[in-house]
């Protein structure tokens, strides 16, 4: 039962009654003492264009992610993920964005390994590019992709799992052979033999991906059943609607062994590359909150005073981490300093009127391992 305020109030005369009970139902009494408060949790999202269908639990939420693949935490906990029944992943630390690179420890511990590009500053792609080829990833990455409810994942489209397909997941696993494990090889993951099937393509055999009344996910007609079949006669016109005839029977069947999944259909490059996608659009999207003052500024010639250049955020301050900036022609334009705590870099003119050169800066927003670059033209004038 919700908790209600006591509000000693109920005896005044009408009119003042009123006026009181106004003012105590916008100060909060009479007011549960949860239902009321706002729900300060902050939302995640795993991947850019989201994996659906996943459970989620913290220290103090759980639930399925949504279409976008969001869920809810609070700053500081954990996150266990599951597919149905299966385990992908524990101990995750929940953050805004949440990418397969993160369910594995030694991977996630490598992200904030920084890289140099041909500028000389501060990157994460070519850490996050090295990291994508780790097998145990691929095989992950690989197996969410089959479970997708569309075989084709498009371009624009992230991973839906659906209620139906979990359902027939649960109802697998205890039938496999051996646990599924991601951290075999990819030979031993994909294996498909008739014999010798790996366990994450057992689980694959049994899910169906129509919905449950559909002909492809009843079981297939028998060689005995398709022999003992009449076959179809020449002429159409003696074609008997309510017959399965043996072609019909053949046919029904190579239908239902033709859309049997195995992970021999989403191989290693379909998997880097969804990841690629994801990892891009996510560094995109951070990069977007961020802009310098100007896109370009001009500065006359005798002007040798310190300018300044600010990074700005979108909807608050930038909060920067860490923060780089070089200038592409210091004979035209000099850096003269910069810093993370003020997000601003300092700079001088030492060129003739003509000359130009640009202001790179790299810097590490808080709260992530994505640096974001951005540039200010300077030309100097007469």
């Amino acid at each position: 039962m919700t908790a209600v305020t006591p509000c000693p109030v109920l005896s005044l005369p009408r009119a003042v009654l009123a006026l009181v009970l106004i003012s105590l139902l916008l100060s909060g009494c009479f007011s549960g003492d949860s239902d009321s408060s706002s729900n300060d949790t902050e939302t995640g999202q795993i991947n850019a264009l989201g994996i659906r269908g996943l459970t989620y639990k913290t220290n103090s939420q759980h639930g399925k992610t949504d279409t976008q693949g969001r869920f809810q935490y609070y700053p500081g906990e954990t996150l266990e993920l599951n597919v149905g029944n299966l385990s992908l992943a524990e101990g995750v630390p929940a953050q805004e964005w949440v990418t397969p690179l993160e369910f594995f420890p030694d991977i996630r511990a490598q992200l904030s390994t920084v890289s140099v590009n041909d500028q000389g500053l501060s990157t994460h792609r070519p850490t996050e590019k090295k990291l994508i080829t780790r097998t145990p990833l691929l095989n992950l990455t690989r197996f969410l992709i089959a479970l997708n409810w569309n075989e084709n994942l498009k371009d624009n489209e992230g991973i839906e799992i659906r209620d139906r397909v979990i359902q027939q997941l649960n109802a697998a696993l205890p039938s496999l052979s051996s646990p599924i494990d991601f951290n075999v090889s990819e030979a031993e993951f994909t294996k498909n033999n008739k014999n010798d099937m790996s366990a994450a393509n057992q689980l694959l055999a049994q899910i169906c991906f129509y919905p449950k009344d559909h002909e492809i996910c009843g079981a297939p007609p028998t060689e005995a059943e398709i022999q003992n079949a009449d076959e179809r006669p020449r002429n159409e016109n003696n074609w008997d609607p309510d017959i399965e005839y043996k072609q019909d029977l053949e046919n029904k069947r190579n239908r239902i062994f033709e859309a049997v999944r195995s992970l021999d259909d989403f191989d290693t490059e379909q998997a880097r590359s969804y990841l690629r996608r994801e990892l891009n659009r996510i560094s995109t999207i951070i990069g977007n909150r961020y802009y310098l003052d100007d896109h370009i500024a001009k500065v006359k010639a005798d002007d040798t005073d310190l300018k300044q250049v600010s990074i700005s955020r979108i909807g608050g301050k930038p909060e920067l981490a860490d923060l780089e900036a070089i200038t592409t022609r210091p004979q035209d334009v000099v850096v003269h300093s910069y810093g993370s705590q003020t997000a601003e870099v300092e700079y001088f003119v030492s060129g003739d009127a003509g000359g130009e050169s640009e202001i790179i800066t790299s810097f590490l927003p808080e709260n992530t391992y994505r640096w974001v670059q951005k540039s200010l033209r300077v030309v100097i004038t007469n």
